[in-house]
């Protein structure tokens, strides 16, 4: 008789992207902002930083397809999508669907994934015969179910949503919080902390990571002072002092890439940044704002033996063996009322672009991994189309 193996030693051996994803918690630092047009009109740019690719996939999901969603001791939830989406997704670490970490519907509704070290949840005091949503599971959901984010917060004071664990054992509760953005312009956080769930409106459309939302916003009083106005002239004790150049108006925001220093300047950046009159000047500017947070390896670096554990199975910095860096993986820019959906991997300076619009004629579900995607063509919407993924 075969010797089965301990479950200690299966969750052990789980593969390297299983491993990056489950310790996101820690190892994850993302920033998601909202820039409006000269016009009112919203554009979503968010990054995804970690310290080593995970299998991200380019999934879209038409209407009618189905979902479900796992608690354990409860009936399955299952749906079918009445909105059709784009979505970056990854694989998840046990049964292998995949897990929507950004992405926007045909209704310009928006959905970003981010690592939140300090969640935790409600504990599970729901009737047994009530299905329940899992939390990893409010992309699929959300994006596939609602029009905006009113639609979104009416229906979550209905449905139950619990923090599930990513791995057996109940260990690894998902560490993630939840923003969404629609094509009015509203903002919502999702966030699961001190043992319930709540929803706060989010009027500057920025999120993060730790700590909690409203903390953050908190911070914000201690920046008042910020404007884009450069002073660039001043006298002290009589005597004039003259800066020789400009930019001075930014000697006041925070240079670190922690997350609370990025907080502050998607604020300021998505304030203050030039509100041009047209979609396709206002993505070049989208563009513009997120190159501020785009990261490159080695510019912080963590000791891959001492930090957190994924740094173990983390790529070392080059010249640095014993370190390992987060990088931006990947960025993400959405027009909401035009419906376009660009991304850059960390590979390419360029983007990549699917017009949803085009893919509304896809009547299956398709989902090709974001490595095997061209880069030598702008609007990938027809090569996305008639691909299939490479074995």
């Amino acid at each position: 008789m075969t010797k089965k193996a301990h479950p200690l030693t299966r969750i052990l051996t789980l593969s390297l992207a299983t491993t990056a994803f489950v310790l996101t918690n820690t190892a994850q630092a993302c920033t998601s902002l909202l820039y409006k047009d000269g016009n009112g009109a919203p554009y979503a740019g968010r990054t995804m930083e970690l310290p080593m690719e995970l299998a991200y996939q380019v999934s879209y999901f038409p209407k009618g397809t189905a979902f479900n969603s796992k608690i354990k001791n409860h009936p399955d939830l299952n749906y079918q999508s009445k909105y059709s989406f784009i979505s970056i997704t990854v694989p998840d670490p046990v049964d292998k669907t995949l897990k929507v970490s950004e992405g926007m519907n045909d209704q310009g509704l928006t959905f970003s994934l981010l690592a939140f070290a300090s969640t935790k949840g409600p504990a599970d005091t729901i009737k047994k015969t009530k299905s329940v949503l899992a939390a990893i599971d409010l992309g699929a959901w959300t994006l596939s179910q609602f029009k905006d984010v009113a639609e979104v917060k009416t229906a979550l004071k209905k449905q139950p949503v619990l923090v599930s664990a990513l791995l057996p054992l109940g260990l690894m509760k998902t560490p993630f919080h939840y923003t969404l953005h629609d094509a009015q312009g509203q903002s919502v956080v999702i966030e699961f902390a001190n043992g319930k769930q709540t929803l706060i409106d989010n009027p500057i459309g920025v999120m993060t990571n730790g700590p909690e939302f409203d903390w953050h916003m908190t911070n914000l009083n201690n920046y008042t002072f910020l404007n884009n106005i450069d002073q660039s002239k001043t006298t002290f004790h009589g005597m004039q002092f003259n800066q020789p150049d400009s930019g001075i108006a930014t000697a006041g925001l925070p240079a670190s890439n922690t997350s609370v220093g990025r907080f502050v300047r998607a604020t300021y950046y998505s304030q203050f940044a030039e509100k041009v009159d047209n979609p396709d000047k206002a993505m070049t500017v989208l563009a513009h704002i997120m190159n501020n947070f785009d990261r490159p390896r080695g510019i912080t670096m963590d000791n891959r033996f001492k930090e957190e554990i994924a740094n173990i199975t983390a790529p070392e910095v080059a010249g640095h063996p014993l370190y390992t860096s987060e990088y931006t993986s990947w960025t993400a820019l959405g027009d909401l009322r035009n419906l376009q959906f660009k991304i850059k991997p960390y590979s390419q300076l360029n983007y990549i672009s699917f017009d949803l619009a085009k893919l509304a004629k896809e009547k299956h579900p398709k989902s090709i991994p974001l490595s095997q995607i061209p880069f030598n063509v702008n609007d990938v919407t027809d090569w996305f189309r008639k691909a299939s993924a490479k074995k």
